[in-house]
């Protein structure tokens, strides 16, 4: 086996007194779990940061074999780990591909939507201008994995027009008059999930509740539901800052 590739650096688990195993995201080849050489010194601890962008290359004997990996830097994120939130978002956002996302697979709307948010993450000022980016990964990561929301039209009506919420059991969309009386029940469709508009703290932290509700019940369950402390930690920064 041998591959070289662009990828994004999702964990870093040490290995021995020097070593490292990595995952890391490839565009065409999903992702791919690899052994570094010296992964722990100080010369490739910082090139071996989540949210990094590397030239990965992997040599092994056999498919079974966990591969030999050397990493070549293409561009460091490193330094929004100082940034509480900006850090938080790293962590769970490259947490969320390493636990949901079965090795060796491609899921290249994945690759882009990962690298689009931490690209945005890198460019905002602050946490306002990049949570949107968040919700819309985590919904991408569901859909890609077999747990998209139907967003089309009203569950109930059919209607396609005032779509205002979600049912949290058939994950499909509900409009405003068809969950008169019952909107307690429901979870909140933000308009920014819908259309891409600009949006607030309120409907922010609902895109984050909407999709963080089927995450937990759909995808990160058993072992996997361990990464969602990582989740809770960073909309926990999110609430403070709009606090």
């Amino acid at each position: 086996m041998q591959l070289r590739a662009e990828a994004i650096v999702l964990s870093v688990r040490q290995h021995g007194e020097h070593g490292a195993i990595v995952r890391a995201l490839t565009a065409r080849d999903g992702v791919q779990p690899g052994y570094v050489r010296g992964g722990r010194s100080r010369t490739l601890r910082p090139v071996l940061q989540p949210g990094n962008m590397v030239l990965a290359e992997y040599r092994a004997r056999t498919e079974e074999q966990l591969a030999a990996m050397t990493v070549e830097l293409i561009h460091s994120r490193a330094t929004l780990h100082a940034e509480p939130a900006a850090a938080a978002a790293i962590q769970w956002s490259t947490a969320l591909a390493a636990a949901a996302l079965p090795e060796a697979q491609p899921y290249p709307v994945v690759f882009d939507a990962l690298d689009g948010l931490l690209g945005a993450i890198e460019a905002a000022p602050s946490a306002r201008g990049w949570t949107a980016a968040l919700v819309r990964y985590e919904l991408v990561v569901l859909a890609e994995l077999g747990f998209g929301l139907d967003l089309t039209r009203c569950v109930v009506t059919g209607a396609e027009k005032d779509l205002a919420f979600v049912s949290p059991r058939s994950a499909a969309a509900v409009s405003r008059s068809a969950a008169h009386g019952h909107e307690n029940r429901l979870l909140a469709l933000p308009a920014f999930v819908r259309d891409g508009s600009a949006a607030e703290w309120p409907d922010l932290l609902d895109g984050l509740k909407l999709s963080g509700h089927f995450l937990a019940r759909d995808l990160l369950t058993d072992r996997a539901a361990d990464v969602l402390a990582a989740r809770g930690r960073l909309i926990d920064r999110l609430k403070r800052a709009v606090a």
